[in-house]
């Protein structure tokens, strides 16, 4: 029996990403119609009318896609996530960052309703450097990412099979944008040693004085 193919991708993903990540996929299909979205505004429009052949993947998008569409896209839809396993939620680098971690990770995993806790399909892990700090992590998390979706593009883009599953199962706390904001806050009375852990954790755009 011939195998079901993909012909097109919705991809989720930033304006900057998304034309060499739509390169990698169409080295492989070069007929594959890609419809990049990076807001929800165009993704409730992609998503609209679904087709046997559609694939959703999203890229290190903070946009959260409805289980409606979940629903009803052909599936499974695929995040890759900028953090491992045992990080899910947002801004995993500033959480690794605060908490001196030695290893951070990207995971790509089936899309659900509830954000990351899909079954898992890649996963990698690489030592912080000594001095890492946010832009540090975040380049060399997109560097890892970049090239997991190297490897995936031929599927990504030609199979309609879902990628095997890894028994890697997602752990820890799952972690939010209001988290984040409670710990990117320093006060003038704050200890400077856990100003300047936050400071490193939070990068100077994220930080606020409060």
């Amino acid at each position: 029996m011939q195998s079901l193919a993909i012909s097109r991708i919705i991809l989720l993903t930033g304006e900057v990403e998304a034309p060499h990540l739509s390169k990698m996929m169409r080295e492989h299909n070069p007929a594959l119609d890609i419809c990049a979205v990076t807001a929800a505004a165009g993704l409730e429009e992609a998503c609209a009318n679904p087709t046997a052949g559609t694939r959703l993947v999203s890229f290190c998008s903070p946009v959260i896609v409805p289980g409606r569409w979940l629903t009803a896209l052909p599936g499974p839809s695929y995040n890759f996530h900028p953090g491992p396993p045992e990080r899910p939620g947002r801004y995993p680098p500033v959480f690794a960052l605060y908490e001196n971690a030695k290893q951070f990770g990207i995971t790509v995993h089936e899309m659900l309703a509830s954000v990351d806790s899909g079954p898992i399909v890649a996963a990698e892990w690489f030592d912080i450097p000594q001095d890492c700090d946010l832009p540090m992590l975040e380049e060399l998390t997109l560097k890892h990412l970049v090239t997991v979706f190297h490897g995936l593009a031929p599927h990504l883009a030609l199979k309609a099979e879902p990628l095997p599953r890894l028994p890697v199962p997602w752990r820890g706390r799952k972690t939010s944008k209001a988290d984040c904001d409670a710990l990117c806050a320093v006060t003038p009375d704050m200890d400077p040693a856990e100003t300047n852990r936050r400071r490193r954790a939070c990068g100077a755009h994220m930080l606020r004085n409060i």
